[in-house]
């Protein structure tokens, strides 16, 4: 973690240094301090950060002059420095990289305003067919809405994005709706405002919820040692006024006549630095080897790590990842740390569905928008 902190604070300040030092130096005194001062402001944001004064406030600040200011001038950098280099070669490489730089940078800086103005409200709902062979007959057709990741501090006391979300959900007329985790970022109060709306979730065959890492209220301060614990068990009593079922390492048994599923949710599973307390043998006890079962695991890592190898789950629908919140086309840097980290994955006949997720962190969705996932289960082949 030091290694990628002191990488951080290299990459963060190095293009500062290389511009300043290049084409800033001689200037005014006001031009060198207003150069330095979005650095300035994303260390002290950091430090504050690392000092326990976690807010939202803070994580604001530092997403976007990270991503609309430091970015940017690294991209400069980059390209600069290609020029010169070339430019030892080929005369009039170095103006041509001053300038292909300033291009890149102001094309990366307009993109990340806008996904930092608009991107993360722009909610999108997608339709996907989940298919399988041993699906009961009951159950071809059934519609399950799955949303995922709503980190509802990032909208602090304006509700008007989750009433968009819950008005889209209901209108998706799912008989079963799913939240697979991270419904805060780091306390229970954070759900006040947005209480009203949530409660408007309603379907045929409940509402159900699993716990995500952000759930467990540690990465921000609290007034006593055990503060953590009673915001998260803060945060379980909450969803179950909205009408939740929270499922902490259970089944429950979804009935169709004489058919039926059951739905398996656990709590989090995850790989260092994240929590890790799920128990998915305890959840799957007395469930029958033949049924059609359906986990939720909010860490899709989860899947091949315990599932694949010693379970028979048939269909697993996980988060966690919001695809980095950042996607350009079928790329998103999130492949680069999860091997599975957005939509329909297949071993066999076992299946994992990946959320992107609604919300995030920061403000913040580029290409990998907002989402809402309604799955429609069939029966047969692919």
């Amino acid at each position: 973690m030091a290694f990628f902190l002191i990488l951080f604070v290299l990459l963060l300040l190095l293009p500062d240094a290389y511009v300043w030092l290049s084409f800033v130096r001689g200037t005014s005194v006001l031009w060198s301090v207003l150069w330095w001062l979005p650095s300035g402001l994303a260390l002290a944001a950091l430090g504050a950060a690392a000092a326990g004064w976690f807010g939202n406030g803070l994580v604001r600040i530092f997403f976007f002059v990270l991503l609309c200011v430091a970015v940017p001038k690294l991209l400069f950098t980059v390209f600069s420095l290609l020029g010169r280099g070339i430019g030892t070669f080929v005369h009039g490489a170095a103006a041509a990289g001053h300038v292909a730089g300033i291009v890149v940078a102001v094309a990366a800086c307009g993109a990340f305003l806008y996904g930092s103005l608009y991107g993360w409200k722009r909610l999108v709902v997608r339709q996907t067919d989940i298919v399988a062979a041993d699906l009961p007959e009951a159950f071809d057709g059934y519609r399950i809405v799955q949303f995922s990741d709503l980190h509802v501090g990032t909208f602090g006391r304006d509700d008007r994005f989750v009433r968009a979300l819950v008005e889209r959900i209901v209108a998706a007329e799912p008989d079963m709706i799913v939240f697979t985790g991270d419904l805060v970022n780091a306390s229970a109060a954070e759900l006040d405002p947005h209480l009203r709306s949530l409660s408007r979730l309603r379907a045929p065959d409940g509402v159900y919820s699993v716990i995500g890492n952000h759930d467990y209220c540690e990465y921000g301060p609290h007034g006593s040692p055990d503060g953590a614990e009673l915001d998260f068990e803060e945060v379980k009593r909450r969803q179950r006024e909205l009408g939740w079922d929270v499922l902490l390492n259970e089944s429950r048994t979804i009935r169709r006549g004489t058919d039926s599923l059951v739905l398996l949710g656990v709590e989090n599973v995850s790989r260092p630095p994240f929590p890790s307390r799920g128990d998915l043998r305890k959840a799957m006890s007395g469930v029958g080897a033949g049924a059609f079962t359906i986990l939720l695991s909010h860490d899709p890592s989860h899947w091949r790590r315990e599932v694949l190898p010693e379970t028979n789950v048939r269909l697993t629908l996980s988060g966690h990842t919001h695809a980095m919140q950042f996607r350009l086309g079928g790329f998103s840097p999130c492949g680069w740390v999860y091997s599975e980290w957005e939509g329909l994955y297949r071993e066999g006949d076992r299946m994992l569905f990946v959320s992107s997720g609604a919300g995030g962190t920061a403000p913040f969705r580029l290409g990998a928008w907002p989402r809402i996932e309604v799955l429609t289960l069939r029966r047969g082949t692919r």
